[in-house]
């Protein structure tokens, strides 16, 4: 063995690690809803946006980086090769500059121009395809012929995250509750991508054996739901249109078994629901997290018809202001998704 890769890894190593020690943890935001409220029901937000790449994909990239390090995928001198047009290439190329690394994210040649300037600044560089179908083929080859290693975030998501420990945000979660009303949450409600933070969270809690379930909001076009009902891990579909959730394909990091309920949420309803908790808030944050709060509202209804109390947990997976071209544009979402006027009515009409 050469004498350079065993020093080389434990400096990567703490460097990750010194990067993970500079930052707090994300703050938890309790949603001010005096309608549920006074029926025992409280909501919170883990707020994701603050890590130092802006998104929950962070803490993936940061386990992913790791994973690959521990397990010898990766030395000096190493080019890094990612699946993904989104957040996770952003926090990728973060890492990767960190630990001195190329990085190259393999992206459909229709990827916003803002999302592609967000990865260069970090170093990286774009491998342009033109469709997205196209990137799961392309980006292994590339990843072979560079001599590089393929993060593949899709198949190790779920198993990159020590679910016991090291960067865990169920633990982390659980931790910020400790001194809330209802300490263990009624229900977590996470979106799927790779479906690694839905299987964190499914194995934390089977693990501590806590009293909480898991609800996993779908959008429209994705597969996850139907794969979760049925089983069938061959369906396909068109894909969804809300950024950084759902699937066109079954992804080998989504573990349907740790679900306990999944619903679709169509378009219409989770842009409605993105400006309104954006306006509860006072700040922009993203569709998915729209995604997420239309979930929690449904919970949060039925518990309060049921007559329960408890918490229902969620995250704000990305600030808004990434979206201002696109989803905070309205002429952008009546061109792409339709009038929202009647999903933002609805959701009024719930919190009210």
């Amino acid at each position: 063995m050469n004498p350079s890769k065993p020093s080389w890894l434990n400096t990567a190593i703490a460097l990750i690690e010194a990067d993970y020690q500079r930052s707090a943890d994300t703050h938890l935001i309790p949603l001010a809803l005096p309608t549920f409220a006074r029926h025992g029901i409280d909501l919170y937000l883990k707020d994701e946006s603050t890590h130092p790449t802006g998104s929950l994909k962070h803490r993936l990239a940061r386990s992913l980086f790791l994973y690959a390090l521990c397990n010898g995928w990766l030395s000096e001198g190493s080019t890094v090769v990612e699946a993904s047009s989104g957040s996770t290439a952003v926090s990728e190329a973060y890492f990767a500059r960190l630990l001195g690394l190329r990085f190259i994210a393999v992206m459909p040649r229709s990827t916003s121009p803002e999302k592609i300037a967000q990865i260069e600044f970090y170093g990286g560089r774009c491998h342009l395809c033109d469709n997205a179908a196209q990137v799961y083929e392309v980006a292994p080859q590339l990843a072979l012929r560079s001599g590089g290693h393929f993060m593949d975030q899709f198949t190790y998501a779920e198993r990159a995250t020590d679910w016991r420990g090291n960067n865990n945000i169920a633990e982390s979660l659980f931790s910020q509750m400790a001194r809330e009303r209802h300490p263990i949450p009624r229900w977590v409600v996470v979106g799927a991508g790779t479906g690694g933070t839905s299987a964190t969270f499914g194995r934390y809690v089977r693990y501590l054996r806590h009293n909480t379930q898991i609800l996993v909001p779908d959008p429209q076009g994705s597969v996850f739901e139907a794969y979760h009902r049925t089983g069938d891990a061959t369906l396909t579909g068109p894909g969804a249109h809300i950024e950084g959730i759902g699937r066109p394909r079954v992804e080998a990091s989504f573990i349907r078994t740790l679900i306990d309920r999944m619903m679709v949420v169509n378009d219409a309803d989770s842009v409605a629901a993105m400006r309104t908790l954006s306006g509860l808030l006072g700040r922009k944050v993203g569709p998915s997290t729209g995604t997420n709060f239309v979930g929690m509202l449904t919970l949060a209804c039925e518990m309060r018809t049921r007559g329960e109390t408890g918490s229902v947990v969620s995250l704000l997976c990305d600030a808004g202001e990434r979206y201002l071209p696109t989803y905070h544009d309205p002429a952008w979402v009546l061109e792409k998704m339709g009038d929202c006027t009647q999903a933002e009515a609805r959701l009024q009409t719930q919190l009210s």
